[in-house]
């Protein structure tokens, strides 16, 4: 067997298992970070995300505007999101999908916080936090919920344009409201990045072990345009 038909057979499987390859990836990423901070080992990239987005990118104008993307991951909004996939998302009981997922997660966060108990940063918070800040929850919701329902458009919307503006734009909702929890100050930049992780390797699973469990086989409801 020549060496050009094993690559092309390495590269296949790692095609048709890529969501494992992804969220093997994420693991082992989010592991690293977790023993730099168990060890005590001062992190680079926190300094210079603070020096940049603390230091240099903090403006009155931009605060609300970063206070404002980092509640779309509040309770509050979320609910009504979850509302709207109930009601209009095709598949049997998303709603039930994206709940039981947002539930899993949250908890999962808790636990890890509970287990690593690292504390927030201190002396330039520009909002009210309380509880540990690794891994940060903010971001593992907003990975986990709206990279559940990027996965959702992908699976089900049939036009590529509307596609791939979507996954745009759920993709910016995501980095956007993990940029926000370093920008408001309550945060480290690895706890963004583990909390990321951690959701999605969380999410490969989800959706390839619990979810088939909830979703018909179909591509789209009956009365979907084509």
């Amino acid at each position: 067997m020549s060496s050009r038909t094993i690559t092309n057979r390495a590269l296949g499987l790692i095609r048709r298992n890529r969501g494992y390859v992804i969220a093997a990836v994420a693991l082992v990423v989010f592991v690293e970070i977790l023993e730099r901070i168990l060890e005590g080992d001062a992190n680079r990239l926190d300094v210079w995300a603070y020096q940049l987005v603390v230091v240099r990118l903090r403006t009155p104008w931009l605060t609300p505007i970063m206070q404002s993307i980092s509640e779309l991951a509040l309770p509050v909004v979320l609910l009504v999101v979850l509302l709207v996939i109930e009601a209009f998302a095709p598949g049997r009981r998303p709603g039930l999908v994206a709940a039981v997922n947002l539930a899993l997660v949250t908890l999962l966060n808790l636990l890890l916080k509970e287990v690593v108990h690292r504390p927030r940063p201190d002396g330039f918070r520009l909002i009210s936090e309380t509880g540990y800040s690794f891994p940060s929850g903010h971001s593992m919701v907003a990975m986990a919920f709206y990279g559940l329902l990027a996965w959702m458009v992908w699976r089900y919307e049939r036009d590529k344009v509307v596609k791939w503006l979507c996954m745009l734009g759920f993709a910016l909702v995501i980095c956007a409201i993990g940029f926000s929890r370093v920008y408001l100050g309550v945060h480290y930049a690895t706890d963004v990045i583990a909390g990321f992780c951690v959701s999605l390797a969380w999410l490969m699973l989800y959706t390839r072990i619990v979810v088939p469990l909830w979703l018909d086989d179909e591509k789209e409801r009956p009365d979907t345009k084509e």
